[in-house]
């Protein structure tokens, strides 16, 4: 966990929007404990990663060959304050595929005010565990 992440208490509600408690969703990938079994639990564990400002697992939830470099993650993070996630649609991604969709719309809040974020996102399993590949912004509003 990045030094700066400031994650919910276990019987908090996740950041994610699932409806469940922080350490019964998102809070033992977070801290490692263990992998998301599908695209969705990863999606939702890097919605909360960024809400959250955790470094370490937004970069290690990452394909390697995709992934941004360290400090200009870390200045998005501190750019950005993730207020609402609503997963749309997902397709493959379960337990026994490699690779699978999650369609989005985040909602945050910038120095430029609100942003809406509207994605869809890629991921593949790499070594047995999901990650993010890359995503196809479907709209962003400001």
């Amino acid at each position: 966990m990045s030094s700066s992440a400031t994650h919910p208490a276990d019987d908090e509600r996740c950041p994610c929007g699932s409806g469940d408690t922080f350490g019964s969703c998102c809070g033992p990938i977070l801290r490692g404990q263990r992998r998301a079994a599908t695209a969705e639990a990863l999606m939702r564990s890097r919605y909360t990663a960024f809400s959250t400002r955790d470094l370490e697992h937004a970069l290690a939830s990452w394909h390697p060959d995709s992934r941004p470099q360290r400090r200009d993650l870390a200045a998005s993070l501190a750019e950005t304050r993730w207020l609402r996630l609503d997963v749309r649609e997902t397709t493959g991604g379960g337990p026994f595929d490699d690779e699978g969709t999650v369609e989005f719309v985040a909602i945050a809040r910038t120095d430029q005010g609100r942003r809406e974020l509207h994605e869809l996102s890629h991921f593949s399993k790499v070594d047995g565990a999901w990650v993010y590949v890359r995503g196809e912004i479907a709209a962003t509003r400001h």
